[in-house]
Parts: structure tokens; C-alpha cells; sequence
């Protein structure tokens, strides 16, 4: 079987994971989009949770209990911002202020994200490519009864206490797919596309919105993958399963497929929800079951290479069916 590229859309830490997963197996071979609807901006710094999430991932220095900063952080500067008046909802940690700092000089200085992540990559040794899902301005905002909230104003400040009734994506309409991007998803060699676990509502779908996104994947050439974030009627972590109530959706692993369909060609359901799998191949996706919840390393590349063969034998069917 041959070898070629991997693209990986993904968010949160169980995108990560499995983005980890792939690049122990494909290492520089692998390109990360990632979204960046949920970035939003604090003491005058543009943080990018998912992005950074994703670096200190694959650069092996996510804390093991918080993924979302690094290692054996430290909170000298939020004890002494509180001190001063500041903010206690948000603790940022000493060495989760080093990426957002050069971030935001960069930003200030002209640089696109792309370039500035990329160096990240570079400096921390990641031979993957991290890839935001566009340079240009991205913000999911949630609709509730009360008015449009950024994520960041639904997760901290409100505790995700407000119900859902929809979702806009602003900005995706004029957001560009970066050279970079571009180059990932028109690679001759690309082999699959893999949508990771994530929540579909403000991790996945903020990155389908830019600007032909969607039209980009179907002409690729490659098998599009997605992971069910939803595992025997619940999230294992986030607020999907929450979401997905108060928009009216069931709580199951069909339902995430069928906010995919049209874009992918494949779909893994956890064991668990086996017997979902006839429902969503009637919609015209090819399913299959595997274990999803990663709980160790091992459990991330088993995972991985369970989507990579799938994505094969999707390839496979579909070259059977032309030569028929």
C-alpha cells in the first residue's frame, strides 16, 4: 500500500489526540487544521486555545490532566493579576502566556498566523504541520435567547449555562484558505483526510465555513474520514451532547454523521454504538466500529491506524466501482 500525505481537521483535546496518534505514524507527512473560531483576545493578546492545545500535543508537553496548557505550569502571574483587580474566571497559567505573547507581536508586526505557528512548530521541534484554518478573522458566535455569545463568553463566564438555538460563523464568509493550506489539501500524494473527534458545532464546523472549504475537500481526491465525538449517547468530554439536545438533534453518533454528510466519505462509530452502523450506511457512508476512546498513547496510534486502513479500503471500493 502506498504511503502518501495526511490532512487532519481538528480541535479540543480529542482532536489532539488523535492528530497525535496520526503523526506518530506520519510524522512530517501530516498537516493539522485547526480551528480557530474559538480564538478571542485578553489583556491585549490574541489566544488561540486550540491551536496551543495542539502544539504542546504533538510537541509532548501537554500537561497529562489539562491539555490545553503545558506541563507543570505555573500561576505566579494570575495570583498577582487577581491581586491587582484582575479577573478570576480565567486562569492562565505562567507558560501558556508565552505563545499568545509572540502571537500577538507577530500579528502586530504584520506576520500571518500561519507563519507564526509554523515557527512554533519549528522551534519545539514538530515536523507536522500545524495549520490554522484561515489567517483571516474567525469567531463562532452561539445564539441563545438572550443574544450571540462568543464561545469564550458561553464556556467561562456563563459555565455553558445558556441553551444553544444556533450557531454563526463570523467572518467565514470573507475568511481565505492559506497558500499553505491549499498546498496540504492539493498534494498529489494526499491520502485521507481525517475530521477528528471534535465537537461538530464550534470545533469542526467553524472550519468547513471558510470560504470553500467544502467545495476544496470534495474535489481533493482523497477519502474524508470523520471520528464520532459521541460515544454511547454521551460526550466524554466538552458540551456536544448538550448542544445537540437543545438543538433538537438526538444525542447518538448518527446524528454527527449526518452534520457531516456530503463531506465525508467514511465514518468511525465507537463499538459501543455497532448497532447505529446500518442507519448511517443508508444515508451512503461507509461505516466501521473500532474502539475511539483513547486513553493512553497506544490507544491514540491503534486508533489512527484504524482510520488510515479504512480511509485504504475506501479508496479501494471507490476504484472498484470506476473500473466497474
Amino acid at each position: 500500500m502506498a504511503v502518501g500525505t495526511v490532512v487532519a481537521l481538528a480541535a479540543q483535546i480529542g482532536g489532539a489526540k488523535l492528530a497525535d496518534g496520526l503523526y506518530r505514524i506520519r510524522g512530517a507527512d501530516l498537516a493539522v487544521v485547526v480551528n480557530t473560531g474559538d480564538d478571542y483576545e485578553q489583556f491585549g493578546l490574541t489566544f488561540s486555545p486550540d491551536l496551543d492545545t495542539m502544539l504542546y500535543t504533538l510537541a509532548g508537553i501537554a500537561s497529562p490532566s489539562a491539555g490545553w496548557e503545558p506541563a507543570e505550569e505555573t500561576f505566579a502571574l494570575f495570583e498577582m493579576l487577581k491581586s491587582l483587580g484582575g479577573s478570576d474566571r480565567l486562569r492562565i497559567g505562567d507558560k501558556s502566556l508565552a505563545a499568545p505573547l509572540l502571537r500577538s507581536g507577530g500579528l502586530y508586526d504584520g506576520r500571518r498566523l500561519t507563519e507564526i505557528t509554523l515557527d512554533f512548530c519549528r522551534h519545539l521541534g514538530v515536523t507536522a504541520r500545524i495549520l490554522p484554518a484561515s489567517d483571516d478573522p474567525l469567531r463562532t458566535q452561539l445564539l441563545t435567547d438572550d443574544g450571540a455569545l462568543s464561545f469564550q463568553e458561553y464556556f467561562v463566564e456563563l459555565g455553558c449555562e445558556p441553551e444553544v438555538r444556533g450557531f454563526q460563523y463570523a467572518g467565514a464568509d470573507q475568511a481565505r484558505i492559506s497558500d499553505e493550506l491549499l498546498d496540504a489539501l492539493y498534494a498529489k500524494d494526499l491520502e485521507a483526510v481525517v475530521i477528528c473527534p471534535s465537537n461538530p458545532y464550534h470545533s469542526i464546523r467553524p472550519i468547513l465555513e471558510v470560504n470553500g472549504m467544502k467545495e476544496l475537500l470534495g474535489r481533493c481526491g482523497a477519502p474524508v474520514i470523520a471520528v464520532t465525538p459521541i460515544i454511547g449517547g454521551n460526550a466524554l468530554k466538552g458540551s456536544a451532547a448538550k448542544m445537540m439536545r437543545e438543538l433538537g438533534r438526538d444525542v447518538s453518533t448518527r446524528s454527527v454523521a449526518m452534520e457531516y454528510l456530503r463531506i465525508i466519505d467514511g465514518f468511525v462509530i465507537d463499538e459501543a454504538d455497532a448497532e447505529l452502523a446500518d442507519g448511517i450506511r443508508a444515508s451512503g457512508i461507509q461505516v466501521i466500529s473500532a474502539e475511539t476512546i483513547m486513553r493512553t498513547v497506544d490507544d491514540r496510534v491503534a486508533l489512527a491506524r484504524t482510520v488510515l486502513d479504512f480511509a485504504q479500503s475506501v479508496r479501494d471500493a471507490k476504484a472498484r466501482e470506476e473500473e466497474g
